[in-house]
């Protein structure tokens, strides 16, 4: 049985506007988000047998090799949504995991919960086990591993269906926690933009905005106090205070992380803050955070560039979990993997390089990277065929 300490909180999803909610002739309420274009090798949801919970698998490629991609436990308005999360998600694994050069492809699992699920120890281990089920009829094409709303403990529970899961606890020979090397990745990238925009990389004295301490954020926090940077933080938890006090940090509130000025705004919990109010009067000269999709719309990347935002792209700079994990899962040493996650910073440097040269977005620019990559390996899967 999963250990009921390990149990992680089961977030909220996207808060819904009902203004842009539609309806259908018969007066049921459609998802508010569209569904993703289809471009995934496969998709497939089920009403799981144990816990009936609508459960999804989304592989988006596999040219590359088998995907790499957390299972998300998250509520959400309808199971739809949960599946066009899913699909969105696995799409921008297939970026991540390509600029991170892991062998691996692009994927993600969802278990929806409605507005009003509840989820015992007993329907939440009912729902990994479902979990594991769908996972094995993908035939190790989609590997996952912990993600928003699941633990490394969970992952055991999985792997009792199925062996194509990564980031088991360490003291049961996994991965362990990711979170260190995501914060790593995050680090040598900001790194990196402060010496694009002041010529020398050091961190004394530059200001950070830091909103969410969770996991990675913390850790981040941690590591920039000690490199003599002035921080401003917050997180939904009042708790997180202690960590700001101890790292010498002034606490802000949650609303003010859009408006404190500074050098760098680092988004370090939920995706979709960065909306075109909040580009127009963001106080700084760069985004660079852990969080992924900050951006509320693909356009907030030519926003952030029109007022001279320096944006350097999520699936770039947080790229470090999966990489520990691929590394980890393949018996690669602490030292290579050390260096392959400080390599993030270069590939940031390719893309910040290329962006200028062709004068578009970070954003573009590590897309079409990165499409390359798959494209290029799709193409020798066709010759080899």
């Amino acid at each position: 049985m999963m250990r009921t300490g390990a149990r992680a909180a089961i977030p909220r999803g996207p808060r819904i506007d009902p203004a842009h909610d539609r309806t259908d002739l018969s007066g049921v309420i459609m998802p508010t988000a569209p569904l993703p274009d289809f471009t995934h090798e496969r998709v497939s949801t089920v009403r799981g047998e144990r816990s009936s919970l609508a459960i999804t698998v989304a592989l988006h490629s596999s040219a590359i090799g088998p995907a790499l991609g957390g299972c998300r436990m998250w509520r959400y308005p309808q199971w739809i949504d949960g599946v066009a999360d899913a699909m969105r998600l696995a799409s921008a694994m297939t970026m991540k995991n390509a600029l991170a050069d892991i062998g691996a492809g692009g994927g993600k699992s969802v278990i929806a919960l409605g507005p009003d699920d509840v989820v015992d120890d007993e329907r939440r281990r009912a729902a990994l086990l479902d979990l594991g089920d769908l996972i094995e009829t993908f035939d190790g094409r989609y590997r996952t591993a912990e993600d928003v709303g699941t633990t490394e403990h969970d992952m055991l529970v999985v792997r009792e269906r199925t062996e194509h899961v990564v980031g088991l606890p360490a003291a049961s020979g996994g991965a362990g926690e990711p979170a260190e090397g995501t914060a790593l990745g995050v680090y040598v990238s900001i790194e990196r933009v402060i010496e694009e925009l002041f010529d020398s990389g050091s961190l004394v004295g530059r200001s950070f905005v830091i909103s969410g301490l969770g996991q990675v954020g913390s850790r981040l926090a941690e590591r920039l106090a000690r490199a003599g940077a002035q921080l401003f933080v917050t997180d939904i938890a009042e708790s997180k205070r202690a960590l700001a006090a101890d790292l010498g940090a002034t606490w802000i509130d949650v609303d003010a992380a859009l408006t404190t000025p500074a050098d760098v705004f680092v988004p370090a919990g939920l995706g979709g803050v960065l909306t075109p109010a909040a580009i127009a009067t963001l106080p700084v000269r760069a985004v660079v955070g852990p969080a992924n999709n900050p951006l509320a719309y693909r356009s907030g990347a030519e926003h952030l560039a029109a007022r001279g935002i320096l944006y350097a792209p999520d699936f770039v700079v947080n790229a470090g979990g999966v990489i520990h994990l691929a590394l980890t899962g393949d018996g690669a040493s602490p030292a290579a993997i050390d260096a392959r996650l400080r390599g993030i910073g270069d590939t940031l440097s390719e893309v910040l390089c290329a962006a200028r040269a062709k004068g578009v977005t970070p954003l573009a620019a590590a897309e079409a990277l990165a499409v390359d990559r798959v494209e290029r390996a799709r193409a020798g899967m066709l010759l080899a065929g």
